[in-house]
């Protein structure tokens, strides 16, 4: 086997050997040479296909064979310049191969020079329309950039510069509120919206040099619109500008009362609402008139009026509209707008009225006394009227054993209460006098509440102290009250009361 191998491949070396180094016998001229040529072609040509023939016979189906003694050498690599011709041989098929292919369907150069042509003038065309639009958005750019420029300038100069500020005179009257917590730049905002003021910065500029700021307290204030700003923080601070301000002294009443014998006034709810209303000073003052609020209370729409849910029922109920609301505006201090609505007022006093009862707890309590909310109030204004503020709780505990039995309250404030003329001690007739309050002449609770009771009274209602009293009677005029569950003990209680003088009657 390694002898073939050897023939083979030294038949490989020959073959390439004669085709590096054939001579051209045709260089030396004559018959001989062509001769010489054909025989020598001849004889080349049909070695080579005899040795290939031999070569391949010998080798196409012998397997890999290695032999350990003798290895064979690797068949060498084509040449550079064999390389190179088969390189150029290819090009000059693909020239051919380009010439002809008109003939197959490929378009004439002139064609293919048009159609670049053509593309060439499109690329240019969007290319120009790209930088129309590059200079259209620098355009607008530079106009933004610019504006921006100068408006940040005229910010500048702004700041640089004093705040905006009215020159005077002041103009007409304006409510401004001022609420808890307000720090100087919320109430110079509030100033503005009302046009008391140019600018918040001017206000606070002038507020930054009034020491009286600071004792600025929650509420309603009339202003001078159009101010300038020193005079607005000077009219913010007087003591003339505070508006809408009522203190409800507790147990007092909607209406004014009238002491029996000396006729003394007692200014009822509607009348300290109509005081606190006032707006200016003189011919140009303006106020809500009692009567008007009056009016006001007595409407059907609750609603409006802001009766709470839990007594919308009790005020609907109520035998008198003019005494609806009782009891549902509290004692204590409130603020008020006085350039709104009558009912926007009442509206204001009811709904912060309900909130300050509900702190309390009064929606909650009613498990152990067994009264709805609007229950309680009316009791608590019974506390309120009956007694002192240290015997409080024991009276709320009279008044539900009362309605445990059930027994009349008999109590001459609610015989008062429907009179035009009160005081302590009431009369025979009086207490005969069949009213929705009147507890002599009927059994459980007035129709609504009887006063403004304060939080206090409420507290005392919502949890009695325990005990079985079912009598109580203040028995001297230091307000001494003393208590029993014994009849005749509360009888003699009564001649005791008596003779301090506590119970003479006016009339």
């Amino acid at each position: 086997m390694t002898d073939r191998w050897a023939r083979a491949e030294e038949r490989y070396r020959q073959r390439e050997a004669d085709r590096r180094y054939r001579r051209d016998d045709r260089a030396w001229g004559g018959q001989n040479s062509r001769d010489t040529r054909g025989k020598a072609d001849n004889r080349v040509v049909g070695r080579e296909q005899d040795d290939w023939d031999d070569y391949e016979d010998d080798t196409t189906v012998i397997p890999r064979y290695t032999d350990d003694m003798d290895p064979p050498e690797p068949a060498p690599r084509p040449s550079a310049e064999r390389r190179a011709g088969q390189r150029t041989r290819a090009g000059r098929r693909e020239a051919a191969r380009r010439d002809d292919e008109p003939a197959q369907g490929r378009r004439p150069r002139s064609a293919q020079r048009g159609k670049r042509s053509r593309a060439a003038s499109r690329k240019a065309q969007e290319r120009k329309r790209r930088r129309r639009t590059l200079w259209l958005f620098a355009g607008v750019f530079v106009l933004l950039f610019a504006g921006a420029a100068v408006f940040a300038g005229m910010k500048l100069i702004a700041k640089l510069g004093p705040p905006e500020d009215y020159a005077g005179p002041p103009g007409p009257l304006v409510v401004v509120q001022v609420h808890d917590g307000d720090t100087s730049t919320q109430i110079a905002a509030s100033m503005k919206e009302k046009d008391v003021v140019k600018s918040t910065g001017a206000f606070i500029e002038a507020a930054v040099r009034n020491s009286n700021m600071n004792a600025v307290q929650p509420g309603y204030y009339a202003i001078p619109s159009r101010s300038p700003a020193a005079q607005a923080v000077s009219a913010l601070v007087g003591k003339k500008a505070r508006v809408g301000n009522l203190v409800i002294p507790e147990g007092r009443l909607l209406h004014d009362q009238f002491e029996v014998g000396s006729g003394r006034r007692t200014d009822g709810i509607y009348r300290m609402m109509a005081d606190a209303s006032c707006i200016g000073t003189g011919p140009n003052q303006k106020c809500v008139t009692y009567e008007q609020l009056a009016a006001a209370g007595a409407s059907v729409d609750l609603a409006a009026l802001g009766v709470p849910a839990w007594a919308a029922q009790g005020v609907q109920d109520c035998p008198d509209r003019t005494r609806q609301l009782e009891g549902l505006i509290a004692a204590g201090t409130w603020d008020f707008d006085p350039s709104g609505t009558p009912e926007q007022m009442l509206r204001q006093l009811v709904t912060a009225s309900a909130k300050s009862y509900e702190s309390t707890g009064l929606l909650q309590s009613g498990g152990e006394t067994k009264l709805t909310p609007y229950q309680t109030l009316i009791a608590a204004s019974l506390v309120e009227r009956e007694a002192k503020p240290q015997d409080m709780s024991k009276v709320a505990r009279v008044i539900v054993n009362r309605l445990r039995v059930p027994q009349m309250l008999q109590f001459d404030s609610t015989v008062n209460y429907a009179l035009d003329r009160t005081e302590v001690q009431t009369t025979d007739a009086d207490r005969a006098a069949e009213t929705p309050w009147n507890t002599y002449a009927k059994i459980g609770l007035p129709a609504t509440p009887i006063a403004a009771p304060s939080l206090n009274a409420l507290r005392a209602m919502e949890n009695p102290e325990p005990g079985s009293w079912l009598y109580f009677v203040t028995v001297d005029k230091q307000g001494t009250t003393l208590f029993t569950d014994d009849y005749k003990q509360h009888q003699r209680y009564i001649q005791q009361a008596q003779a301090s003088g506590i119970l003479d009657s006016g009339r």
